[in-house]
Formats: C-alpha cells, sequence, structure tokens
C-alpha cells in the first residue's frame, strides 16, 4: 500500500522527492539499529501534585569508571552525541589552538547562547575576510532578555565557535577549509581517529548523520559515550581542553546554563558539556574513581533542563559536589528515581533534596478537605 499523499506533493509515491523520504509513518526495522520504542527507558524524575505524579521523565544514565561500567539504568540507549561530543572534535586541533587566548580555546568547545562575550571570542579566531567560510546555519541568540529584535545570523548559531576554530585549526594544517562539515573531509577523519583512542581502533560507528551545525555526529550507545568522558578525565593534562573550560565556565554554555553552572560547582575537578535532545557528558576527578569517572545522562523525549538538572544535581551530590537547584519550580514538587546512582550511594542520595525555599507550596491545602 503506498502512501496517501497530496496528489501534488513532491514526495509522493512516483514523484522525484519521494527515495528521499521513508517508506511508512510506522518506521523503519534496521537490523542492529533499535527505535525509541524498543529501548529500556526508565523514570529518572517525577513530578507530582499533592503526592500524585503528574508529569514522569523517562531516560537513562550510564557510570563509568575508566574503560569499565559500573552503573548503567535505562538500558544501553543507541543515540547521538550531538555537541556533548564538541571537546573531542576539538581534540584533533589542540596543538593549531595553542597560542589562541583562553578565552577562544573555550568556546572552540562551547554550544553558547549568542551573547555579545560569545560572538566576540568566536570572531576573533578569524580575520573578517574569512567569516564567509563558516557555515553554521543562520540564528538568533538561545536565550534571549526582552523583545526579539535581532534578525538571525550565522555568529549566533551556538555552534559558531566550534565552526570558527576548525576553520582555524584548518588553516593551520594545511587542509582546504571548503567542505570542511562534510563527513569525506580530513576534520571527520580526524575525530574518528580521537574516538577510536577511547573505544578502539576497531571501532566503527552505526550510523554517521548531519547535525543541526551542519557536522558530522556519529551514533554511540550511552555507555560509550560515558567511557569516552571517563576518558577526558585520564588526558585532562595532555591538552588545554579541561583548563579552558574551567577558566571561562560562562562561554562554554552561559549564565544559568546547567553545564557551565556544573563547571563552576565543580572548582577545577569537573567538567561538563550539554548535547542537544537530551544529553549531559561529566567527568569527573575523584578519589574514589582514580582511572576517572565518566556519567553521560539522556532524556527519552529531548531536551529538558529542569530535569536534567535534578538528575546532575543528585549525582555529583552522592559524590560530595554541591550543585545548587534550578531556580523556582513554578509547578509540582521533583522526585529523583533511585535507580540514577549505584547501590552504594543510595543512602547519600536520599539526603539531597530537590526542593528549596523558594519554591511555592501551592499543590495542596494544608487542611483536611471533606469529601
Amino acid at each position: 500500500m503506498s502512501l496517501n499523499h497530496d496528489k501534488n506533493s513532491v514526495v509522493s509515491p512516483g514523484r522525484p522527492g519521494a527515495r528521499l523520504f521513508p517508506d511508512s509513518p510506522l518506521g523503519e526495522d534496521v537490523d542492529g539499529i533499535p527505535s525509541g520504542r524498543e529501548v529500556e527507558w526508565v523514570p529518572l524524575v517525577d513530578y507530582r501534585r499533592n503526592g500524585v505524579s503528574e508529569t514522569t521523565i523517562h531516560g537513562a544514565i550510564s557510570w563509568c569508571h575508566g574503560d569499565e561500567v559500573i552503573h548503567s539504568f535505562g538500558g544501553n540507549v543507541l543515540c547521538y552525541g550531538r555537541s556533548m561530543m564538541k571537546p573531542f572534535m576539538l581534540k584533533a586541533f589542540t596543538e593549531e589552538l595553542e597560542e589562541c587566548s583562553w578565552e577562544q580555546k573555550a568556546i572552540s568547545v562551547a554550544s553558547h547562547n549568542g551573547d555579545t562575550e560569545h560572538i566576540a571570542a568566536a570572531q576573533s579566531l578569524l580575520r573578517e575576510e574569512e567569516w564567509p567560510l563558516m557555515l553554521t546555519p543562520l540564528d538568533v541568540p538561545l536565550i534571549q532578555f526582552g523583545r526579539q529584535v535581532r534578525r538571525p545570523r550565522r555568529w549566533y548559531h551556538t555552534c559558531s565557535g566550534e565552526h570558527a576554530a576548525i576553520l582555524h585549526g584548518c588553516k593551520k594544517k594545511g587542509w582546504n577549509r571548503a567542505g570542511y562539515t562534510l563527513p569525506s573531509h580530513e576534520v571527520f577523519t580526524a575525530y574518528m581517529a580521537e574516538l577510536r583512542k577511547y573505544l578502539g581502533e576497531s571501532w566503527i560507528p552505526k550510523r554517521v548523520a548531519r547535525d543541526g551545525c551542519g557536522l558530522p555526529t556519529v551514533s554511540n550507545t550511552v555507555n560509550e559515550l560515558a567511557k569516552i568522558y571517563a576518558g577526558l578525565v585520564r588526558d585532562k593534562d595532555q591538552d588545554w581542553i579541561w583548563e579552558a573550560m574551567c577558566k571561562h565556565p560562562d562561554l562554554v554554555g552561559g549564565f544559568n546554563r546547567l553545564d557551565s553552572t556544573i563547571i563552576k560547582a565543580g572548582n577545577g575537578k569537573v567538567i561538563a558539556k550539554e548535547g542537544a535532545d537530551g544529553l549531559l557528558g561529566i567527568s569527573i576527578e575523584h578519589p574514589d574513581y582514580p582511572k576517572g569517572l565518566g556519567i553521560v545522562i539522556k532524556i527519552a523525549h529531548g531536551w529538558n533542563s529542569q530535569a536534567t538538572w535534578y538528575v546532575a544535581r543528585a549525582v555529583l551530590g552522592v559524590l560530595g559536589i554541591d550543585l545548587r537547584n534550578p531556580y523556582p519550580l513554578h509547578r509540582q514538587k521533583a522526585f529523583i528515581v533511585p535507580g540514577i546512582v549505584p547501590d552504594d550511594k543510595l543512602e547519600a542520595l536520599e539526603k539531597i533534596p530537590t526542593w528549596d525555599e523558594w519554591d511555592p507550596d501551592t499543590d495542596r491545602w494544608l487542611y483536611e478537605i471533606d469529601v
């Protein structure tokens, strides 16, 4: 049975555009690539109104110590690393960017808000006549204060610092900067080489996709991502990436962004990086984990900063790292699911509240109701 497209649609059966689109709205079964309906998502956070769960946030989380996965909750989900992998893509250019300022280094691994300081740092990586080489999509600042009056520009895109740094690095390496976003370019080959340092020389991604900024993103399991982030601790002194992110956390994301706030809370011992559609990677230097600890959170339905923040506060809290709660809830109270931490951390988890004195207690009446 053919799809019931409008007869004038360019993607209706037999039309030239049809082959570019899926054959069924129910999705296709591909060997070795589970769909989101087949993976073992579990509840991570639920919001309760007067004790009854109204909203449940599902996802998956993995803890890795060195090369060993020590805790996995929610299944070993296959996903894309997205912007969470910027520190590893830029590892291919650490020598070429060595003489850059710390601000330029920090913005190169950023998914920034598009504030003034972000744009200035990104633009400084290239001469003005080189700016047209940058291929980020047109965008507006990620977080707006007040009415939107700015026209879309490439520099406002959250990935502009990464793109500018890659172009800067390509020039230093003598690589052709045309086509730098393509999977056939040396940039992607160098990125694959960096990932294989953590996953083994024979590792091959099951899928390579085009990220929102135009660069390639590859599929990894949540356990693989946690292993890579554990490796970031091991290699922290081999290049400038860790230090740059710690020196300028607000360039990595921005004011009140989750990853920037985690880095500041970690006092030089923690690196965090958000990724689009529900990803957070955390690298932790901790005496109980001498081989490096990597923790990766994936939210099933996509990006949910507040729910991810509660999970991050809980996992960091059981490790003795104090991350403040998000700003006031303005909704039901949040509760953490115990499985997000290993069994030996459960006692510590029970001592970390998900509310503060500024959170409203407006989901109930404070007297018995006769019904």
